[in-house]
């Protein structure tokens, strides 16, 4: 198992994925987010929204925005949708994605039998 660098708890299953930055050999530098899985219906990918607070200057004020990032999802991580996740930035893995989920910070309540 690798270091990555963050101080995160590393998975605690195994996986084959290339793209994994604790069992393959993906590189992760750069900026990192925390944010909730809005959507994992790609193949091993997942949107993240995040929400921050940008500033007007023209009315002294703050606003909340969000923003979707596409992530990749290693299979030893498995994020569903509802749970909180932090994302951290690395090479392009595809057109759209640059981001790979390293951990599930929270898990989402899930109805059971239902």
């Amino acid at each position: 198992m690798s270091e990555i660098g963050l101080k995160v708890q590393p998975p605690a299953e195994k996986c084959d994925d290339p793209n994994c930055p604790w069992h393959g050999h993906l590189k992760i530098h750069g900026r990192y987010f925390e944010g909730v899985v809005v959507s994992d219906k790609g193949k091993k990918t997942v949107i993240v929204e995040r929400q921050h607070y940008k500033y007007l200057k023209k009315y002294e004020r703050y606003e909340l925005r969000r923003s979707k990032i596409h992530a990749h999802n290693p299979e030893c991580v498995n994020a569903k949708v509802g749970d909180r996740v932090l994302i951290v930035e690395t090479r392009p893995i595809s057109k759209t994605k640059s981001f790979v989920v390293v951990a599930v910070t929270q898990r989402a309540e899930r109805a059971k039998g239902v």
